[in-house]
């Protein structure tokens, strides 16, 4: 009798959101991606700020999270590391809070 493979765990994409930023980050993208299992956990994730003006390497992310290539980890103008990852929520909440201290540093410069 030949033996079937298991079932491979279904994943769909739950999110796919682009905001498109106006003055003064005219030109910049705030963008979620999330896929999840037939659970509901999160089996795959990208959260990214996205400014060429700012950053000109990294396809212009200036700051970014995701689980690409296996494991957990942030980009930051060109530069990547591994992180510690909890839960899904609590890397958002990280994420938002540090493009929001970007932005305010970004303000502050261009003063």
């Amino acid at each position: 009798m030949a033996r079937t493979a298991p079932k491979a765990a279904q994943i769909r994409k739950t999110v796919d959101e682009t905001f498109y930023l106006s003055r003064p980050r005219h030109g910049a993208v705030l963008k979620e991606e999330v896929w999840q299992d037939e659970d509901g956990t999160v089996a795959r994730y990208s959260l990214a700020y996205l400014n060429p003006r700012i950053c000109g390497v990294d396809n212009g992310r200036v700051l970014g999270y995701d689980n690409a290539h296996g494991y957990h980890h942030r980009h930051f103008m060109g530069q990547i590391e591994r992180i510690e990852f909890k839960t899904y929520e609590d890397l958002n909440r990280r994420f938002l809070k540090e493009a929001q201290e970007l932005w305010r540093q970004e303000d502050e410069n261009s003063q």
